[in-house]
């Protein structure tokens, strides 16, 4: 049931939106602890205004015509979906690179493609995190050819480059999370003090990337939380976020901890968010190997990783584990999909009992990323997006008749 907004309510957010005077025009969305705070409130004031809008059926489409190219070098479900449902809702056409249809798989240069696929291209979505240390470089190298292409006047218009994902960062998957977070529990102040367990659970795979924890204790620490990153010996994150979040608490006034044990993370925690990641040095393995296409290296090296995985079976969220929480009745949170033990495997992340007392709310987690990369492409293609959306909202075409 969508939640009948007040019209002066969202005209005193857009005034909000106004006030925080964050200029990300002409920018690229690619990591959190590269925005200033003003840029993080702005993309979450948009994705919200955006949603709110949606819900009382307003068309929010600030593109008359433009592509939206959709570059996913790794498999998505939630994340392919939403960054078409987000340019479709802005009146972007998305059109996805199939690096194994294009000329790239016949050597051209990406500094080429990133012109070729840009003449009337307004956002790149990239999502290109199985490598470490390729990742985010990748994108940079496409940003900095658009920049090339626009100042020699090859390209009308800078298309933005938004990170669907990569080696460092998840954004359009934190800021969802922080958003959900946000309104779950009645405002950004609100988070102050509130404690959130990023552990590592147990998974009967290997290779799953890094971005997620990395991302979540590098934004959480932003805004004054708790945060325990936990993981058994040996499947350390990549040091310099751990750095990040160090810092960003200290700043924020938040604390941050990294533990070996589920059990401390849980204990009081109001929000826990077990996920499971391969091991920092697994991954540089594993990139140097796919590199060398080594397909023997690869299978070995997957043996051994299920093999250590399995001496840490009981990394479970379980309704035993969620006891310890605060009243036991911590929020529970999942990028999805998550591995659940008796449902999508013999043994995973999280108990069939715990997920689905908490499914609907993962879902209603998830359902705040087509707005959250809505509003990062608006921010970064529009001079003044809050007029926009003012405009927008006065005008009140419906978006379905």
């Amino acid at each position: 049931m969508s939640v009948k907004i007040n019209k002066s309510e969202i005209m005193s957010q857009i005034g909000e939106l106004e006030d925080l005077k964050a200029d990300l025009y002409g920018k690229d969305f690619l990591l959190t602890w590269e925005k200033s705070d003003a840029q993080l409130h702005s993309v979450l004031k948009i994705a919200e205004i955006l949603k709110q809008m949606h819900s009382e059926n307003i068309d929010v489409s600030m593109f008359k015509t433009g592509l939206a190219v959709s570059n996913f070098r790794d498999n998505s479900t939630r994340t392919r979906f939403s960054f078409a449902s987000a340019c479709n809702l802005l009146g972007l056409a998305v059109q996805d690179l199939d690096e194994g249809k294009s000329q790239i798989a016949h050597g051209e240069t990406v500094r080429e493609t990133a012109n070729m696929i840009s003449f009337l291209t307004e956002a790149i979505g990239i999502r290109d995190d199985m490598f470490i240390g390729k990742g985010h470089t990748y994108m940079k190298e496409v940003a900095e050819a658009l920049d090339d292409g626009y100042k020699n006047g090859v390209l009308n218009q800078r298309p933005a480059v938004v990170n669907l994902q990569c080696d460092l960062d998840h954004p359009t998957q934190t800021m969802s999370d922080l958003l959900f977070l946000k309104n779950y529990f009645g405002g950004f102040e609100k988070l102050k003090g509130k404690k959130i367990a990023m552990t590592w659970a147990y998974s009967p795979s290997y290779g799953k990337p890094l971005s997620v924890p990395q991302g979540i204790i590098a934004l959480m620490t932003r805004f004054g939380m708790e945060v325990e990153l936990a993981y058994p010996q040996g499947y350390d994150l990549l040091g310099e976020t751990i750095e990040i979040a160090k810092n960003n608490a200290k700043k924020s006034g938040g604390s941050f901890k990294i533990s070996n044990s589920m059990e401390s993370a849980f204990k009081d925690a109001d929000i826990v968010y077990p996920k499971s990641w391969a091991p920092y040095a697994v991954m540089e393995k594993r990139t140097k190997l796919l590199e060398q296409r080594d397909q023997n290296g690869l299978k070995e090296l997957e043996k051994e990783c299920l093999a250590q995985n399995a001496k840490y079976d009981s990394w479970e969220c379980d309704a035993d584990k969620m006891k310890l929480t605060r009243k036991g009745e911590a929020v529970y949170m999942h990028c999805l999909p998550a591995d659940i033990t008796g449902v999508s495997c013999k043994k995973g992340e999280v108990s069939a009992e715990v997920f689905e007392k908490y499914r609907i709310g993962t879902y209603k987690e998830a359902g705040y990323k087509p707005f959250v990369i809505a509003a990062m492409i608006a921010a970064c293609s529009k001079k003044n997006p809050a007029q926009i959306l003012r405009e927008l909202y006065k005008k009140a075409e419906k978006r379905v008749l």
